[in-house]
């Protein structure tokens, strides 16, 4: 925590309480940071003010993009439709391998961001064509406040919400978060606590806890990531464990992505992970009984494409973010079986591509 005593601006933020020492705590997420007037929370954007909880970037953004849905990544939610993507600033993890750190570990960014309101955000998706907004490059948890009220001025006017987390929140708020979020790519960084601890500054139980929540009690369509880290957490024992806990907890259907590692941040000595080390991972996940295994951040059309469980051909192929074939009626039925593929679909036109399209929005 910051021990400054600066002066704060923000909006009141919810998920507190106060302490019978003066202090107050947050509740959004495991860190249950104590704050005295004036301090700021591990995250960097939560602050106790005159003791009061605010959230000191509601409302600014570190920039918007369109991008293409599979890039956040979802395959299963409307593949080939485009999304308008923001983040704000902060982090409540300490990932050492953090490849947004430029903004997740700003401490400069509460003055350079671009001001938007949750209506104006909904109004330029619309205006782009956007089907979705994506809450992401940050982790939208420490910004939940203000991921919410965009998510319903984005549902006042057809757009769909995306959020992309590492999933490090408490249950109580997580399930009024989610209960406004249509799809999430949450992060499943390993599954060994002594990673979480070491390499994130976090636990993996409540990550877990809240991927099964969120299956289990909400109607938010979720996919998984895994970052491969070479010697950290890419064993043949660990994955299976991983791929075992999904099939057990959440069923075969829940997409998983192994994603590769490129050196960054405070973990420059390591190799980027090999597309072979991905490709054996996705072989062990598809042995545990998933369905939709996939590789990223490498060139590998096979661990891109969709594959159907019923008849086996592809329904969906890939070629990074292209789509070269699609093989789905408007509900997600495979044209050549009828097999009903797990996902949220309707009527595919032609894909958005792999473009990325840096948009300004207009403050409100």
């Amino acid at each position: 925590m910051e021990g400054t005593r600066e002066v704060l601006s923000g909006v009141p933020a919810r998920w507190w309480h106060a302490l019978p020492d003066g202090r107050i705590q947050c509740d959004l997420c495991p860190r249950d940071c104590k704050l005295h007037d004036g301090q700021r929370a591990a995250c960097f954007v939560r602050a106790n003010q005159g003791g009061q909880m605010i959230l000191t970037t509601y409302g600014r953004s570190s920039g918007f993009c369109i991008d293409p849905i599979e890039k956040k990544p979802l395959n299963h939610f409307y593949p080939g439709s485009s999304v308008l993507s923001f983040g704000t600033a902060g982090c409540n993890l300490a990932c050492k391998f953090c490849q947004n750190w430029d903004i997740s570990k700003s401490r400069e960014m509460d003055t350079l961001m671009d001001e938007a309101s949750p209506q104006a955000i909904a109004q330029a998706a619309k205006r782009y064509g956007a089907q979705s907004v994506a809450f992401t490059y940050n982790d939208p948890v420490i910004f939940a406040e203000y991921a919410m009220d965009t998510a319903d001025a984005c549902h006042a006017l057809g757009i769909k919400t995306v959020a992309v987390t590492a999933g490090f929140m408490h249950l109580g708020p997580a399930r009024e978060f989610y209960a406004k979020m249509d799809a999430a790519n949450i992060d499943l960084k390993a599954f060994t606590d002594d990673f979480y601890f070491k390499l994130c500054g976090g636990h993996l139980q409540p990550v877990l806890d809240l991927i099964a929540m969120v299956h289990h009690e909400t109607d938010c369509w979720i996919e998984l990531t895994t970052l491969l880290i070479p010697g950290e957490n890419d064993s043949d024992s660990e994955i299976k464990r991983l791929a075992e806990w999904c099939f057990k907890e959440l069923g075969p259907d829940v997409p998983l992505h192994f994603s590769a590692f490129h050196p960054d941040f405070k973990m420059l000595d390591r190799p980027a992970t090999p597309p072979a080390t991905l490709q054996r991972a996705r072989r062990i996940a598809l042995d545990a009984g998933l369905h939709y295994v996939y590789t990223g951040n490498v060139h590998d059309r096979a661990g891109d494409s969709t594959y159907c469980p019923g008849c086996g051909k592809a329904v969906i192929e890939r070629d990074w973010y292209e789509i070269l074939s699609y093989s789905l009626d408007d509900t997600g039925h495979c044209k050549h079986c009828g097999t009903a593929i797990a996902g949220r679909f309707g009527h595919f036109g032609h894909a958005f591509g792999a473009r990325r399209i840096p948009v300004r929005i207009a403050a409100m």
